[in-house]
Order: structure tokens, then sequence, then C-alpha cells
């Protein structure tokens, strides 16, 4: 399948159009036309080069919304016509404990990230959703339910499902006190949904400067970390902070924020941290843990849910033209929404 993207060609993360070919269909693959791609932060740091060499020309992308538009002979989840999206991962051994627990993302042998990696089978380059199509095999395939707007919905692939699984995993619900650090691509997401688990939700930030948009999403305010009187009042008043910060900082100010047994959760930063103090951990039975996206089930799990509370990201929609403005932008400091690509926009005669 002759297909078109927009690809980066070296470090400098400028991207260009990129003509090359999709797979010829696998007797379990299903072929997308991608309508909507979304932008997210690890796109850049990763053509960028940030985290290691890359394997240019280089289509990123691993928040996909798209309509079937053929199968293998061995599909039988989906037909043509379907509305699906497709992740951060398009493969992994499915043979492992990881992958029979759904649990696709860490799989003992590596999940296959959707662009940057070798396929498990021909081994080349796995090319992401800056395009007008992709193949993917049938089980990394998922269901776009119908109560999401199909042009918002691409950043639940990565942003909701990244933010989505913490706070499944530590149980967030009604009476639940969450910390969210940033009020980004990441963070907002995570205000909602903790928002809609029923949990009171505090927006920790370097100021106040986003508070309206904290309130209008759900989240009681914003807690300064600037502002020491106000952090110190706010001791022991959360269970879970998810830690959306992209860049090396410091933890050890938010530490004293959680409650005996709290936990704060990294899901933005990939790489170094700054060293913290260990003394609020000890002294309240305290932990900082990681966390990456979640399996298939679970991310389908959250496209469910954000459709059943009518959640959707907050997303400014571009052409695929204008995708290096948007890495200029984002480059520059975080950013209250997502970038979605209308990939309409882009003719195969780019």
């Amino acid at each position: 399948m002759k297909t078109v993207g927009y690809a980066a060609y070296s470090s400098d993360a400028h991207m260009k159009p990129f003509h090359f070919e999709r797979r010829a269909l696998r007797a379990n693959d299903v072929a997308i036309e991608i309508l909507y791609s979304g932008v997210c932060h690890s796109d850049l740091h990763t053509v960028n080069g940030d985290w290691g060499p890359q394997p240019y020309p280089l289509v990123p992308g691993h928040e996909i919304i798209g309509r079937v538009v053929d199968v293998g002979p061995d599909v039988t989840r989906y037909q043509v016509g379907d509305n699906v999206g497709v992740g951060c991962m398009v493969d992994s051994c499915q043979e492992c404990d990881q992958c029979h627990h759904s649990e696709e993302q860490y799989c003992r042998h590596g999940m296959t990230p959707t662009y940057g990696a070798p396929d498990r089978i021909s081994g080349e380059t796995t090319q992401g959703g800056y395009s007008k199509h992709i193949v993917v095999r049938e089980e990394f395939v998922l269901r776009v339910p119908d109560g999401l707007d199909l042009s918002l919905a691409a950043p639940i692939l990565c942003a909701g499902i990244t933010t989505f699984s913490p706070l499944r995993t530590w149980k967030v619900g009604k009476g639940s006190r969450v910390g969210v650090i940033g009020l980004g691509g990441l963070g907002h997401m995570a205000v909602k949904l903790a928002v809609a688990m029923g949990a009171e939700v505090t927006v920790l930030s370097r100021s106040k400067r986003k508070e309206e948009e904290a309130r209008a999403i759900g989240a009681k305010g914003i807690l300064a970390s600037t502002d020491e009187t106000a952090m110190a009042r706010a001791k022991a008043s959360m269970d879970l902070i998810i830690d959306t910060v992209p860049v090396k900082h410091d933890v050890t100010p938010y530490a004293p924020l959680l409650d005996v047994d709290g936990t704060l959760v990294i899901v933005g930063q990939v790489g170094p941290m700054s060293e913290f103090m260990s003394v609020p951990m000890i002294m309240g039975r305290r932990r900082v843990a990681g966390s990456l996206i979640g399996g298939i089930k679970e991310t389908q799990e959250v496209l469910d849910f954000c459709a059943e509370h009518n959640i959707h990201p907050i997303c400014e929609i571009i052409r695929p033209d204008q995708i290096n403005d948007a890495y200029d932008v984002m480059s520059k400091g975080d950013i209250a929404h997502r970038y979605v690509m209308d990939m309409s926009a882009l003719s195969m005669e780019a």
C-alpha cells in the first residue's frame, strides 16, 4: 500500500513529506485510513533524538483514529467501515505472563512501539500515525465507541491511557484525594479522568496562572508549589499524585503533600530525575513510582470510560503542514491542550 506522511529526516525535528509503502496485509492485519493523528510531546523528544539515535526517516504518531479499509482473512473483530484507534504499541510476544495478563506494555520480550522500532516479523522500521494509512495486527486495534467525537478522541490513546492506568492501579474512586502536577496535555486528562472517578483533585503548578482552566475541568483549584505557606498547610492532604512534568525535576517538594502510604507516580519525564530527599518518604511510608501507558484491554476501557462520561481531551485541530509550528510551540513550554492533525488535509501528492 503506497502512502504518504510527514517524517523527520534528522534530529532537527523538522518534519517533511515522506512517501513510503505499508506492508501487504498478513492474515491477521487490519488496514486503516487515518482520519486524525494526535501530536504527543514524546514525538518531539523522539525525533529530536533526546532518547537516543533514531532510524530516520521516521514518521511519528501514536494517537491514531481511523477507519478500516481492508482486513486480512483471519480477522474476526473488525470489518471495513469500522471506526478504530491505534495507540502506542502495535505488537508484543503474546506469549509471556505479562501479555497473558493484558499488560502488553510490559511484555517480557519488549512490546513493539507504533513507530521507530523493528517489526517483529519483517524487521522493517515501524512508521506511525502522521500518515494517510497504517497496517496493524488485529489484537492491537481498538474500537472507538459511538459516543466519542472522532476529531477529539486521538489523545485518549496516549495522554488518556497514560493517566488512566495509574488512577486504576492505585484504585482512585469516590473520596480519593488526587494531586496532578502540571496542567498540560497529560495533566488535563488526569484531572478529567480523576474527577469522573469521584476524586477530589488539586492541580499542582508553579503559579496559579491556569487556575481558571483547572476549575473549568473539575479541579478544586491550583496549589502553587512556590507558595511555601500554602504547601505547608497542604501537608498529608493527598493519597495519590500524578506527576506529568516532561523534563528533569525534583519531586522532594511534593512528597510531604502525600498522606501516609501515599504514592507519587511519574508519567511525564522519561530520563534523569533530580536527586530527592528520603526523609519525607521514610517518615510517611510514602513512595515514588513510575507507570507506562496501559495494555490493550485497559486502553479499550479508557475509551469506553471517556464515551460514558463524555470526556474529551482539549484539542486544537491543525493541518499536517502545520506540524512544525506545533512543535515550535511545544518545545517552548507546556500547553494546556493537545494538537490533533486532520489527516484529510494530507493528499497523496504532498
